[in-house]
């Protein structure tokens, strides 16, 4: 059975440091899940700055769209990020949120079939400026859902505030 730590935040709130650390401290050979399309150059950077954060330890996957396609059994896993993986559905379904809604929760019951150590990285959209497009409020919306969904799985959920883990859902902490 997959073990599911969810840990989500604001932008720059310290997910990915979180989640790097508990993932190190599950195993000497964490696997990185990516699931960033490099769109700019600005991108690119955010990318390598990450990249240069983790030892040589880990192994790197890049994956945008497929998580589930990935072995990732008896493995521990830093998926990052949810927000990212999100955004190529989006885009692939032309910005329909029930497609993409149905598409990431298919993918994710699939990937979650395996039995793995899982940190996951997600941004939590719903608690910023109210998106000031369409668009964007459609994709904060399809955040908000995937979230909720992802956290129902998890055995641990943890909210980062200004690097600073709150756990909200766990063994400490049940629902």
């Amino acid at each position: 059975m997959t073990q599911i730590t969810f840990i989500t935040g604001g932008q720059r709130s310290g997910k990915s440091s979180f989640a790097q650390k508990r993932a190190e401290d599950s195993s000497d050979a964490p696997v990185y899940l990516a699931t960033a399309r490099i769109w700019d150059e600005d991108f690119h950077k955010r990318v390598k700055r990450h990249q240069s954060d983790r030892g040589e330890q880990w192994q790197t996957i890049e994956e945008e769209l497929e998580i589930s396609k990935h072995n990732m059994i008896g493995k521990t896993v830093l998926l990052d990020c949810i927000t990212l993986w999100l955004t190529n559905i989006f885009y692939q379904n032309s910005n329909d949120v029930d497609a993409s809604l149905e598409v990431a929760k298919h993918e994710w019951d699939k990937f979650i079939n395996q039995d793995m150590t899982l940190f996951v990285v997600s941004n939590e959209l719903g608690m910023g400026v109210h998106p000031e497009n369409e668009i964007a409020r459609k994709f904060a919306d399809l955040q908000g859902w995937m979230n909720q969904y992802i956290a129902k799985t998890a055995n641990e959920v943890f909210l980062m505030v200004s690097g600073i883990p709150v756990q909200i859902k766990g063994i400490s902490n049940e629902d």
